[in-house]
């Protein structure tokens, strides 16, 4: 046996082709852009939970240190 995989053969970009074929045989072509909506809206309300989380531990750090 030659120790190899199929890893050794498939470098970077082709990993993403191949996630793809398989995303698309899984839900169908119809219900990707669904999915990236779906995504993108989740990923935006993240995003704003994070700056909210951000400014209120600014707040707090700024009121206990006036209070010191």
């Amino acid at each position: 046996m030659l120790g190899l995989n199929l890893a050794n053969f498939i470098a970077g970009q082709e990993w993403i082709f191949i996630i793809i074929i398989a995303v698309v045989l899984i839900f169908g072509a119809k219900k990707i852009p669904e999915l990236a909506k779906t995504f993108g809206k989740a990923k935006g309300e993240f995003e704003k939970g994070k700056i909210e989380g951000e400014k209120e531990l600014k707040d707090f750090k700024d009121k206990e240190a006036k209070t010191d």
